[in-house]
């Protein structure tokens, strides 16, 4: 084989393509046990560091410590799912591995917040009955498979990157974003932050740290769904304004019933 053949653009490409895809899939794996962490982390489940676990410190430092934890995670998940970010970012980084970029940001941001998270271990509440205890702690992982199941009724592998990185390798441009509204998504607009907040507050032992956590996810939750909303606005106009009338935010009440898209 000559070096022409070597270096041909063919030849780069297909590099390029394998390239990105072996970080696509690295970078998924990582999400993963970051994901599955969490659920360790939120739910003190028998894992190096959880949400109360080891040895506290003084309030004020660790209250700070957590906020500016949480804050940049909020900051980094909100400022790169923007489309003015991504038009910028996407001088800098292939396209094809732009969310793939995104995952692994903010897959290191909570991997950071669980290594350096200060345990706030005052009690809140505790349900000393074993029943209701049972019943938070079920409300709770119904929250996260909520979570996990919502994700694969619109594209899994699309919103973590995967999608993107195979399209590269195979030479195959992605069809145009589609509007619609698979099962949970006909009864919620937002059912992947419906399950998060059903994670973060049903818990039999609340303690101040995990309030706190609780608290501001929630707060970062809202301000995530009225950007998210802005851009989906602007993306599918009309067919989103009307889903947004037919369809709650996040507690699944009755409303007008009509075709939305």
């Amino acid at each position: 084989m000559s070096d022409q053949a070597i270096h041909s653009p063919s030849a780069k490409s297909t590099a390029g393509g394998l390239v990105a895809m072996l970080y696509g899939i690295v970078t998924y794996l990582l999400f993963l046990a970051t994901f599955l962490y969490a659920i360790a982390f939120v739910g003190n489940l028998p894992v190096p560091k959880t949400i109360d676990s080891g040895r506290p410190e003084p309030f004020i430092p660790s209250l700070i410590i957590n906020v500016l934890l949480l804050g940049m995670f909020a900051v980094q998940h909100s400022v790169m799912a923007r489309p003015a970010f991504k038009r910028w970012w996407t001088r800098v980084v292939p396209p094809s591995v732009e969310r793939t970029t995104y995952v692994l940001f903010a897959s290191v941001a909570l991997l950071l917040l669980y290594w350096q998270w200060r345990p706030m271990t005052g009690i809140v509440w505790s349900a000393t009955d074993p029943v209701a205890a049972i019943v938070l702690q079920t409300i709770s992982w119904i929250g996260w498979t909520v979570v996990l199941a919502s994700t694969f009724m619109i594209n899994h592998f699309e919103l973590f990157g995967l999608r993107q990185v195979l399209a590269r390798l195979l030479g195959r441009e992605l069809p145009p974003a589609e509007f619609k509204t698979p099962m949970f998504y006909k009864v919620v607009r937002h059912p992947i932050y419906l399950g998060f907040l059903l994670a973060f507050w049903a818990t039999p032992t609340m303690t101040v740290g995990h309030l706190a956590f609780a608290i501001a996810t929630t707060g970062y939750i809202l301000v995530g769904i009225w950007l998210e909303e802005r851009d989906l606005i602007a993306l599918f106009g009309d067919q989103y304004r009307r889903y947004r009338q037919q369809v709650s935010m996040l507690i699944p009440l009755p409303r007008h019933k009509a075709k939305v898209g």
